[in-house]
């Protein structure tokens, strides 16, 4: 547990970072900023130098003139020099370009002051000097988040700095200051020391990633942001391909059949993470989507007794995993007898039970407590106390349905190990009898990713057993917060169902998406509540309706050499960018004072 909230720290850190970087007004108060910033700046800065009408008429001129070859150029990059950046839409160009401008015109307004207190020719001075902070920062920005080529980068980041320039020249030129010749040399100059300032910057952050994981920052930098913000894994799943360690892996499936195939449980040995669409962070829903249409059944996936230490790298290990559980879903089921459902608690943990044939299906959960990932060691005690009593599969399931605050899983350990004990024994001690089955899906389309509902809905298995019904309900979500599973047990007691337990599948499709503490919304935290049970009604009123005598069969497979990486290896490329950010914060300032000395140094001896 302590690993887990590391890691969820870390990734809160990446995400605080990330969202920083581009979250961005609207392409239409981007232009309005940027005419309001060049035409108000151009008539500021010169009615403060020329108070007259000629200088309210030239400094509207300079304005307009730098607007419109602002918006020419920042149409040029995007929509020629970067044309296939995904992330140098126009609107981002221009977004750029208001802050460089933003910059620039700092340096223009102190220069202007400058020029009515001391000398006249600060005010050019501080222009130019403006100018290459522009070019500097232009440089890093364009090489730390575009994956063109350099000649393209390069094209991009002197286009506006170079052209914008031009109304300035034609104005000093207007005021016979100063000499052109000076001006070019400058511009050289300033080109070189830009160059020279943004290299030594971006090295020294490359060397970051280096020293940590044996590769630059920046091109994990670039991965991040292109799944930041356009949604592309592949990236980011190179770099995880590579920190990747192979694994078997393992899973359990537990299928219901009628006159047709009912419903199937499947429980991967596989975390759904990291986030987003990045490794097997949408596992529970494809591969509900995969076994669904390959038995045209309802399937779920609920959440293993494990953690980050069992993401996969990317997409590919998620499509072996899937493949390999369709591939072997087409197995006869023998058994039509289960035992009712049996629920035990201590007070701290809870663990429910049902055995259906010679197999089991457990779960846990320390609602309302905390309830996040669970050990695997707790997993390894089940499979020998199963086998003790003489049962031939098991499938085990992490409840994953209450989050409020933080409580270490490690420490109630024995406690989920006592309980674990007391339930198994309670249950294969009842009377099995033949039962029926019913399943129901629904999709809720109010709830999105961001309101913490994954692709999958809401499912509901209904398994009736003599005269009890108990429902498993599984939220495709990340957890849930406290007291809402108590709402929906409650609610489904109003409709006949005595028994039941509510799973969430820790879906991380949900991660990264939102400005929040966690980076994501548990089930239930922005979500309303009395809607949300609806559906949960309206789920178990179907698979109710849907009941059938049917029989059962469990089986667990190993899929072989998938590529997995550790809670650790994670942690480390999380912790990554931020040490890259606190880098930058540490260099930033002396490499850019020592460019800054240099400028000024070369203005004030030509």
């Amino acid at each position: 547990m302590t690993a887990e909230i590391s890691l969820s720290q870390s990734m809160a850190k990446v995400v605080k970072h990330y969202s920083s970087l581009f979250v961005l007004p609207s392409y239409r108060k981007v232009l309005l900023f940027l005419a309001l910033s060049c035409i108000g700046g151009g008539l500021l800065s010169t009615i403060i130098l020329f108070p007259s009408f000629e200088g309210l008429k030239n400094g509207f001129f300079l304005g307009f003139s730098i607007l419109l070859i602002n918006l020419i150029f920042d149409y040029m990059v995007s929509i020629w020099v970067l044309r296939r950046d995904p992330i140098y839409d126009l609107r981002r160009t221009a977004a750029l370009s208001l802050f460089c401008w933003a910059l620039w015109f700092l340096f223009i307004f102190v220069g202007v002051a400058a020029a009515r207190v001391v000398v006249p020719s600060w005010a050019v001075k501080l222009c130019l000097l403006g100018f290459s902070a522009v070019l500097i920062l232009r440089l890093i920005v364009f090489n730390s988040t575009s994956s063109m080529s350099y000649k393209r980068l390069l094209t991009a980041s002197l286009l506006q700095p170079f052209s914008c320039i031009i109304p300035f020249l034609v104005f000093w030129a207007g005021i016979s200051y100063p000499p052109i010749s000076h001006i070019l040399l400058f511009l050289i100059f300033s080109l070189a020391v830009s160059f020279l300032s943004s290299f030594s910057f971006i090295s020294l952050l490359n060397r970051v990633g280096e020293q940590t994981l044996g590769f630059p920052s920046l091109p994990l930098f670039k991965a991040f942001l292109l799944n930041w913000v356009v949604n592309l894994n592949a990236p980011l799943e190179e770099f995880l391909e590579k920190l990747g360690t192979e694994q078997d892996i393992e899973f359990s499936i537990i299928k219901f059949d009628a006159s047709r195939p009912k419903a199937v449980i499947a429980v991967p040995s596989v975390h759904p993470g990291p986030f987003k669409n990045v490794g097997s962070s949408l596992l529970p829903s494809t591969l509900k989507a995969a076994l669904g249409k390959e038995l045209n059944c309802t399937a779920c996936v609920p959440h293993g007794l494990l953690g980050h230490e069992l993401d996969l790298t990317s997409q590919l290990q998620n499509q072996k995993i899937i493949n390999h559980v369709v591939e072997t879903v087409n197995f006869e089921t023998s058994h039509a007898k289960a035992t009712p459902f049996i629920k035990v608690s201590n007070g701290l943990a809870t663990a429910c039970c049902q055995i259906f044939g010679k197999a089991a299906f457990l779960s846990f959960t320390l609602a309302p407590k905390t309830t996040e990932d669970l050990p695997q060691e707790l997993g390894l005690f089940i499979s020998q106390e199963a086998l003790k009593r003489s049962l031939d599969c098991y499938a085990v399931v992490n409840a994953h349905n209450s989050i409020n605050g933080t409580v270490d899983t490690q420490k109630t350990l024995e406690t989920l190990k006592k309980v674990a004990i007391t339930c198994l024994e309670k249950a294969v001690s009842l009377k099995s009898s033949s039962f029926k089955v019913g399943a129901a899906t629904v999709i809720p389309k109010e709830f999105s990713l961001k309101d913490g509902m994954g692709p999958g809905g809401i499912t509901v298995v209904v398994i009736k057993v003599g005269k009890q019904k108990t429902a498993y309900v599984v939220i495709d979500g990340n957890n849930m917060v406290s007291g809402l599973r108590e709402k929906i047990l409650s609610a489904l007691q109003s409709i006949g169902i005595a028994e039941g337990e509510v799973f969430t599948t820790d879906t991380h499709a949900v991660n990264a998406l939102v400005l929040t503490k966690r980076g994501y919304h548990p089930v239930g935290e922005v979500m309303n509540h009395e809607k949300l049970i609806s559906y949960v009604r309206e789920a178990a009123l179907a698979a109710i309706s849907d009941l059938e005598r049917a029989k059962v069969a469990c089986r667990t497979e190993i899929v072989p050499c998938v590529k997995v990486i550790g809670a650790k290896q994670l942690e480390t490329l999380c912790l990554l960018a931020d040490r890259t950010f606190q880098k930058a914060k540490k260099i930033v300032v002396p490499i850019f004072t020592t460019a800054a000395v240099l400028l000024t140094l070369f203005l004030t001896f030509t």
